[in-house]
């Protein structure tokens, strides 16, 4: 073969002309090659000696390959030696660019102008040449609208003179229809491949970022994503319309053949798992730092909107902003709910339904489209649709909760919940009965969306893996925000929330770290919501606290004395549970769920940077009579009553679990005086438990205790039917004191959880891309591969 003959020239030092076509051509000349066979062909090792000992023949390499390219998008690719020549290019860039990347010395070439490669062709001057990976991109964007090669020719019969590339407008071969788009184009499987090999390629381009360390400053944009979604990339609409178009109108099911999958290889689906990729690594952007990109323009004729602001430079975040019709809404809601389902669609024959792997890629363009429109936001919550967003990721965290390889999947989950329930009708719609029944490692139960998702979450803090204590004070900000809205709590869902009270106020977990109170203060909020906002459909509540009112009591009497709390930190020395399992009635799982399993040992996985605390993740908002929300001043929190002693998540624990310690360690640190760790004082305690809101709580006690054991004794009941029922037609009207304002903590945009979304989403993709492995065991910076 002609490639690996040349290599051997190519890596001695010897400097190879560039004007030595025969020699040059025998790299892409070769008719059938796949991107896997140029992967084995070109080794590491010899990419790297030809950087350390040839530098010129690389760089010749990379000129010669681009201008190839070109060539191919200025002719339009007629010939199928043109096409093979444009594919073989592609794959050769494919497999050298993260080699340029990891070397800093080399990581702005692709930044230096070529002579003679000027900006209006010809010979001008130099000043006028484009840098080289301006060409490159701008030969890609070609190439993904090139008739006969990536999009069916609109020609009728061969005798027309072939389109000229310069003049088609490429709106009207936009891939898929959808937004903005109407016609849905022939399915032909060649030019599927040949985008998905160009796709990766930009993708490829786009990964210099994962050589870069994280850094918080938001400055630091990629300059090939800024180049590729600026006004200089004259397809960037028609492409960013076919990504997503090609991603939300996916239907992996196909025709409801069983079987189907495995007869037929599917075509579509490598193009849509690059599309996403594609698609969320130009969306990457932090919103944080800019006007928010979303604007409320009125309704035009056209798919969106043409009103000022103009938004952000970054035309994908721009074009994405500005969806605002309620069928494209409509389209990428189906589209992603369908997606992210897919996994939970059980059949009676197994593997009869083709399962999709890139729900992580969804998850993040979800997020991005909730955050960036907030008008797609709105059009969400709107309608009981959102309960088909929210089942597939309670499946998810659910799933993923004893795999510490998914502790990217558990955040990315919990964020997308915490962003919805800073709006009103999240809670309103979680009162939805909750029918279907996707098979869940979790308790049976009877009731709503909103049980569902507090049986989830009791299940992830009392069996999760210890990483993601750090998501506890998220989880139940989430229950928090819904719960002044939850009509009517299950007995299973009342129960599990006393016994995440009962876990989190024993002295020894709120002794042992500085902010372990915090979630019994998130607690007590939720049981004052429903109880002075929803007090006549919760009975079952009701009841639960009455049953274990020994707790509050416990809590109202807790020691604050040093004799006590030093008691209190040893009374756990001897078992390593944070929270106890015993007395959760746990009872018997849904039919044919499968236990959430830990991660296969060997999994390789990517390290995640911290994410912010909760106080930094969201600022509290008020809701008034009307049920407009009113942001409230940054105040000194009520959940940081220690003032300036160590804050809420400061130093000592990192709030994503990247670097937390063992619980061991946590539990030898926080009793430890001597080496000046923090240490529990009398001051501390008394400092929140004089905080704690529990009068609401106590006076529906001291109310209905008495009436309740007087129904006992003189029916001699043990049954709680009867009990149930006289609750259900109690009332405690101007029994219980003013009803406290509803307080919201809202998710806002941060630079710290744009950091955290960055590498997060090129671990995904690190990790994903197997089929050629493009980068690995290259020096990634952004984040460290791990072996679980």
């Amino acid at each position: 073969n002609g490639s690996s003959a040349s290599i051997t020239t190519f890596v001695s030092s010897q400097p190879v002309e560039a004007t030595d076509d025969a020699f040059w051509d025998q790299f892409w000349a070769d008719t059938a090659t796949s991107v896997q066979d140029v992967f084995a062909l070109v080794p590491a090792a010899e990419i790297r000696a030809v950087r350390e000992e040839s530098p010129s023949n690389l760089a010749t390499l990379c000129y010669k390959a681009v201008e190839k390219l070109v060539q191919g998008a200025e002719s339009g690719c007629h010939t199928e030696k043109e096409r093979q020549i444009v594919l073989n290019c592609c794959r050769l860039l494919t497999r050298i660019l993260p080699y340029i990347f990891e070397d800093p010395d080399w990581r702005g070439f692709f930044w230096s102008t070529v002579p003679g490669a000027g900006r209006g062709g010809g010979d001008e001057d130099d000043e006028n040449a484009r840098p080289l990976a301006e060409s490159l991109l701008l030969a890609v964007t070609d190439l993904l609208f090139c008739p006969d090669f990536t999009v069916q020719s609109h020609r009728r019969s061969m005798v027309d003179t072939a389109e000229d590339i310069h003049s088609i407008d490429s709106c009207e071969y936009i891939w898929e229809a959808g937004v903005g788009f109407a016609h849905s184009p022939q399915p032909n499987y060649i030019h599927d491949l040949n985008r998905t090999e160009l796709l990766k390629l930009l993708l490829t381009c786009f990964s210099e970022a994962m050589y870069l360390p994280p850094s918080s400053d938001s400055s630091n944009t990629n300059p090939w994503v800024q180049f590729f979604c600026s006004t200089e990339n004259r397809h960037a609409l028609p492409l960013f319309t076919s990504l997503l178009n090609v991603v939300c109108a996916y239907d992996p099911v196909g025709y409801g053949i069983p079987y189907n999958h495995l007869l037929f290889s599917d075509y579509r689906e490598p193009l849509v798992e690059e599309a996403a990729q594609v698609l969320i690594v130009t969306l990457d952007y932090d919103s944080s730092t800019s006007s928010s990109p979303s604007v409320d323009g009125t309704t035009t004729g056209t798919a969106m909107d043409d009103v000022d602001p103009p938004g952000p430079d970054n035309l994908f975040v721009n074009y994405l902003s500005r969806i605002h019709r309620e069928e494209d809404f409509q389209f990428i809601l189906k589209g992603v709910a369908r997606l992210l389902s897919n996994p939970l669609v059980q059949t009676y024959l197994p593997n009869s339904a083709k399962k999709i792997q890139f729900h992580q890629e969804l998850l993040v363009l979800f997020w991005k489209l909730c955050d960036f429109n907030k008008k797609f936001l709105f059009f969400v919550l709107k309608s009981s649709d959102v309960l088909d967003i929210l089942v597939p990721i309670l499946y998810f965290l659910n799933d993923a909760r004893a795999d510490q390889s998914r502790v990217g999947l558990m955040h990315i989950g919990v964020f997308i919940l915490l962003l919805l329930s800073g709006e009103r009708n999240f809670g309103v719609r979680l009162n939805k009965p909750y029918s279907v029944r996707v098979p869940m490692d979790i308790p049976v139960f009877t009731g709503t969306h909103a049980d569902l998702l507090i049986i989830v979450f009791h299940k992830i803090i009392t069996s999760g893996h210890q990483r993601l204590q750090p998501l506890f004070d998220c989880l139940l900000t989430i229950v928090v925000n819904v719960s002044p809205y939850l009509k009517s709590l299950s007995m299973v869902a009342a129960n599990k929330l006393l016994h995440l009270l009962e876990a989190f106020s024993t002295t020894w977990f709120l002794f042992s770290a500085v902010q372990n109170h915090h979630l019994v203060f998130f607690l007590l909020e939720v049981f004052n919501n429903i109880i002075q906002y929803q007090f006549d459909g919760n009975s079952n509540l009701v009841y639960a606290v009455i049953r274990k009112r020994n707790v509050f009591h416990q809590l109202a009497n807790l020691p604050t004395d040093s004799q006590s709390i030093q008691k209190g930190l040893q009374r756990k020395k001897k078992s390593p549970e944070p929270i106890s399992r015993t007395n959760s009635q746990d009872g018997v799982s849904m039919e044919g769920s499968r236990p959430a399993a830990p991660a296969e040992p060997g999994t390789l996985k990517t390290s995640l940077v911290a994410t912010p605390g909760i106080d930094k993740l969201t600022e509290k908002s008020q809701v008034s009579e009307d049920g407009t929300m009113r942001s409230l001043e940054p105040e000194a929190s009520q959940l940081s009553p220690e003032g300036n002693s160590p804050a809420a998540l400061s130093d000592g624990e990192p709030w994503s679990g990247e670097a937390s310690h063992s619980r061991r360690d946590r539990r030898r640190l926080s009793s430890a005086s001597s080496s000046g760790q923090w240490t529990p004082s009398p001051d501390w305690v008394m400092s929140w438990k004089s905080k704690l809101p529990l009068q609401t709580i106590m006076r529906l006690l001291q109310v209905l205790v008495p009436q309740v054991e007087k129904i006992c004794i003189d029916k001699g009941l043990t049954d709680e039917s009867e009990i149930l029922k006289f609750l259900q037609h109690g009332t405690l009207v101007g029994l219980l004191p003013v009803p406290h304002p509803i307080l919201i903590r809202k998710y806002q945009a941060n630079s710290g959880t744009a950091m955290w979304f960055r590498t997060y989403m090129w671990g995904v993709i690190y990790l994903r891309n197997v089929d050629p492995p493009i980068w690995y065991d290259t020096d990634v910076k952004l984040f460290e591969i791990q072996r679980v």
